[in-house]
């Protein structure tokens, strides 16, 4: 018996969690940014973003 199952095994679980946490780094930006979005067109807007005036 070699350790190719526990070596794949092992890759195979790296490649699942690399997967999952890019996937749920791509959904929660989104969801930040509809949020953003809904927040923006109620009229809050977000404090590092400079005004005409420079306030």
């Amino acid at each position: 018996m070699t350790h190719a199952f526990y070596v794949y095994g092992a890759y195979g679980f790296a490649a699942l969690v690399t997967i999952a946490a890019t996937l749920w780094t791509w959904a929660d930006g989104r969801a930040r940014r509809s949020e953003m979005a809904t927040l923006e067109a109620a009229g809050i807007r977000r404090r590092s973003v400079r005004t005409k005036d420079g306030e």
